[in-house]
């Protein structure tokens, strides 16, 4: 009867909200694709979907501020302060803070949530794990210190200002003890029911749902955030880009998220709807594999390549705006990211480069999944390379496939995509500079490229506390890797969305889960 009672409801709301060409007034209707879904625990969730609704549903210690992401505040921790030691943290929390469930705050459900992210050793929990964390010692790094007070301790070489951006990622969500093992299965920390319900302090909790159809959040009053604005969230499954952007043009939804640039166009101009292109932590970059070639390896080749890279034409003209020009390894809106953009597109400079170096002839094959944009992108450098006497052979393939070959090295060149795990530099920094040849699967390492310097710049700015010297270690790393490395990145995507003209407070940052619900109204 319950499951029947909820999708009833649930038929109830969607028929409502498509039946008077408009939304209900106290119900924000959102249109996307929800089938990459798997889990709902941050413990597991690293999907999209998924990813986006954990600001709604629950809260960290600390979180990025929505209109000032580079800045950390305090969310359950009313106040945090670093060890002597310069390897643990104190929290004192909020007095106040409660669940959802009506549960208060303790440090046991802290202690509980970070150490479950270890034990389920799931996708996400390689974030907490640099802190040097196992499921043998985890226990032992996590203490109650005080009726409100927790201590977080850790091994790894890393300073407490990287360990507090690592402690406001979503996986580092506290969740509600005594809720989650009310429902534990298996010794399972109630993961299995985390997987389609909430335990959370957020500004909503999940009510229903239904897979492949539909997510329906409900106000939580007495989150400590506050009272959301709205009563109810209802993310509809729709797939198809064209239904979404119909949708919201006739009103049936508030927003429409995901569209390709032909919806955005489509929407210009049209009553009632604003189009947005919001830009995205999502790098797209040539990469070559150093030891497939002596071409591939030479730094000259490179150097031609940054200047046979149609940046504008393929951001502007083929793409239509869903992607910016973009040079460096650290997107914008990152603590320390350079928006320094030398390189243009120029076939007669990239001609006497290649001649000055005695290199004839080049030509490579480049690997790509044969889905938008990558092959469409992979095409347009394939002619602009050919304006260069550089051949392009595109190889297309399911992007498992791709992927697959790539981390095997087994390629000459691909062209790929890289999004941050979690909201510091050194999600990248570590994917595009450090090679510790022990096996990792690094962008460096796919590359087959290692600089020792850069190795040790990595690791000393996750080991730096002073904001200000970590920016200055970065802005140096985006430098090398501009211009001395197999590494040609050019592009950074936008995500592009459609909200009503009569929403306000939509705050939407450049990680996938800084998507802000809670202030909305209309």
């Amino acid at each position: 009867m319950k499951l029947r009672h909820c999708c009833a409801a649930l038929a109830s709301l969607m028929i409502t909200a498509g039946a008077q060409g408009a939304t209900p007034a106290n119900t924000l209707v959102i249109a996307q694709s929800i089938d990459d879904a798997i889990s709902f625990d941050p413990a597991q969730g690293f999907e999209l979907t998924t990813v986006q609704s954990f600001n709604s549903l629950y809260q960290r210690l600390l979180q990025s501020n929505p209109q000032d992401p580079v800045t950390l505040q305090p969310t359950l921790a009313s106040a945090w302060q670093a060890g002597s030691d310069n390897r643990s943290l104190t929290f004192t929390l909020r007095p106040d803070a409660k669940f959802a469930s009506g549960n208060p705050l303790r440090p046991e459900d802290v202690i509980f949530s970070l150490s479950r992210v270890i034990k389920l050793n799931l996708e996400p929990s390689f974030i907490l794990t640099q802190l040097g964390w196992t499921s043998q010692n985890v226990d032992s790094m996590l203490s109650k210190t005080g009726d409100r007070q927790i201590t977080v301790r850790w091994t790894a070489e890393v300073s407490p200002t990287y360990v507090l951006s690592l402690l406001s990622a979503p996986v580092s969500s506290i969740i509600d003890a005594k809720l989650a093992l009310a429902h534990e299965k298996d010794g399972d920390f109630g993961h299995d029911w985390l997987n389609s319900h909430s335990a959370g302090s957020g500004p909503y909790q999940i009510r229903t749902y239904v897979p492949h159809e539909a997510l329906v959040l409900q106000a939580n009053p007495g989150s400590p955030e506050g009272a959301p604005k709205l009563a109810t969230l209802l993310i509809k499954n729709v797939p198809d880009p064209a239904a979404r952007r119909l949708l919201v043009e006739q009103g049936d939804a508030d927003i429409a998220r995901n569209l390709g640039a032909d919806q955005i166009a489509a929407l210009q101009g049209k009553p009632g709807v604003k189009p947005l292109a919001v830009p995205m932590a999502s790098l797209y970059f040539l990469l070559f594999n150093t030891q497939a070639s002596p071409a591939l390896k030479n730094p000259a080749f490179w150097e031609a390549a940054r200047y046979l890279f149609d940046y504008q034409g393929i951001a502007d003209d083929l793409l239509k705006g869903q992607f910016q020009v973009h040079q460096t390894f650290l997107p914008e809106g990152y603590l320390g990211a350079s928006s320094e953009r030398p390189y243009r597109f120029d076939p007669e400079k990239a001609k006497q480069i290649l001649a000055k170096a005695g290199l004839t002839n080049v030509a490579f094959t480049l690997a790509v999944s044969n889905q938008p944009p990558y092959l469409d992108i992979a095409q347009a450098l394939q002619g602009s390379f050919a304006k260069g006497g550089v051949k392009v052979n595109v190889v297309p393939g399911l992007s498992a496939q791709v992927s697959t070959r790539v981390k095997n090295h087994d390629f000459e060149a691909n062209l790929g995509s890289w999004g941050p795990d979690y909201f510091d530099p050194n999600t990248n920094a570590a994917a595009f500079a450090y090679n510790p040849q022990d096996g990792s699967s690094t962008l460096a390492a796919r590359a087959n490229w290692v600089n020792p310097a850069l190795n040790k710049q990595v690791l000393a700015a996750t080991a730096e506390s002073s904001p200000q010297k970590r920016v200055a270690l970065y802005q140096h790393l985006q430098q090398e890797l501009l211009h001395h490395s197999p590494f040609v990145i050019g592009l950074q995507a936008r995500n592009l969305i459609a909200v009503r003209d009569n929403l306000k407070e939509y705050v939407q940052g450049i990680n996938p889960d800084m998507v802000f619900y809670s202030k909305v109204t209309k």
